[in-house]
Formats: structure tokens, sequence, C-alpha cells
């Protein structure tokens, strides 16, 4: 595991540790990714409701998360057979094959590496966190929800798609943004800047169209 600070939440903008572990795709090593995108996501238990709607709602959009280059990764703290079982029962409910890797992390050593439980924590009942990790292993944006509220993956594919336009540090998106929709420029930071523009707001607050 390389991390520098056991057990500390994960910042934005930080490195995300690296890690090997055992996944229901075979070994699983998180540094193979290096250059993809990654959605990152746990949850405390296999077999509960909220999480197996979840695992039916990815799976179904995974199409849509590799055309944008992301990986999608989850984690647990329950073992590969578990995550082996769950699977094979998500498939016979639903016809549903879950085909993107399961990590196990018995001993929340993953959990704690990336700030989701505290050095005390005797449980995963606070595992339930989305990262998003860029091609540089950098992360850029997490999402935490209590255990009776399942994910929007409409939302996670929305964000996903901002982040990917706002990392060349060109734009910024607006609230309520959608693919499409106009951005903003970036304010500007000199006197010159503020005096340029035809209108008082111009330096701070200036929508632009989506080129792409």
């Amino acid at each position: 595991m390389n991390h520098t600070t056991e057990d500390a939440p994960l910042r934005i903008g930080q490195t995300v540790p690296v890690f090997t572990a055992r996944s229901t795709t075979g070994p699983f090593d998180l540094a193979d990714y290096r250059g993809r995108w990654i959605m990152l996501f746990s949850h405390p238990a296999d077999f509960t409701p909220v999480c197996t709607s979840e695992f039916v709602a990815l799976a179904k959009a995974s199409d849509e998360f590799e055309a944008l280059d992301c990986a999608l990764v989850a984690v647990s703290i329950d073992s590969l057979y578990s995550h082996l079982a769950w699977i094979r029962m998500i498939y016979d409910m639903t016809g549903t094959r879950i085909e993107f890797p399961i990590v196990e992390d018995p001993t929340m050593e993953i959990a704690r590496a990336y700030g989701m439980i505290g050095p005390e924590a005797s449980d995963a009942a606070t595992i339930r966190t989305t990262y998003f990790i860029d091609p540089d292993g950098v992360l850029l944006a997490s999402q935490t929800y209590p255990v009776t509220v399942g994910r929007s993956i409409p939302e996670l594919l929305r964000l996903l798609k901002a982040l990917q336009k706002v990392r060349g540090g060109k734009v910024y998106t607006p609230a309520n943004w959608q693919p499409g929709d106009q951005m903003l420029k970036i304010p500007a930071e000199t006197a010159a800047d503020t005096f340029a523009g035809k209108n008082p707001t111009d330096w701070f607050y200036t929508p632009v169209k989506d080129k792409n």
C-alpha cells in the first residue's frame, strides 16, 4: 500500500494510494489503470439491497463509462468468494452480469488508506464513498453516501463529464451543467483584465460556449 497519512481522508488534488488485491476479475493492481480515468466506489457489504440496485444500474451503464475512458472499480471488505456468490445471485435474479472488478478488502487496509474509516473502526458501515481519479492518479472529486441512499448513475456520469471538461484548466462548469450547455470562463486575476471587459462583471462571470 502506498500512502502518506494513514487513515486521513483523501483530499482533492492528492495522488491516491495504489494497491494490489484479489478481485472478481483476477489479480488487481490499481497502478495498471494509470493513464485512464477511474471511478473507484466502495460499499459496506455484499447482499445488501441498495448496493445490489447500484451494481445492476452501473453494469447497465458500463458502456457509457467505457465511452468516456473510465474504468469502474468496486471495493468491499467482503471476501472474494462472497463477491463471486453475490454477482452470481445478481445474475440469477436480474440477468445482469457484473463484469467490472470487485476488489476484496477483508482487513480494511484499503478503506483505511483512503480515509473511509478511522483507525478504531470495527465495521464497514461508513464505507460508502465514490472517488473520481484522473489519468495521472490524482483525486479530482469524491462523494460519500449513507447506507440507506443509492447513488444516482446519471449524476455520476454528469460529474465525470464535467471533470473531463475542466481538467485542462480553461473553463469551469456552472450549476446544473449538462453536456452541451454553456460553460464559464475562468476569472481574471489582474486589475488590467478587470477593466478590459465591456461589462463590469465580465472579469469574473462570463458564459462561454462548449467548443466540443
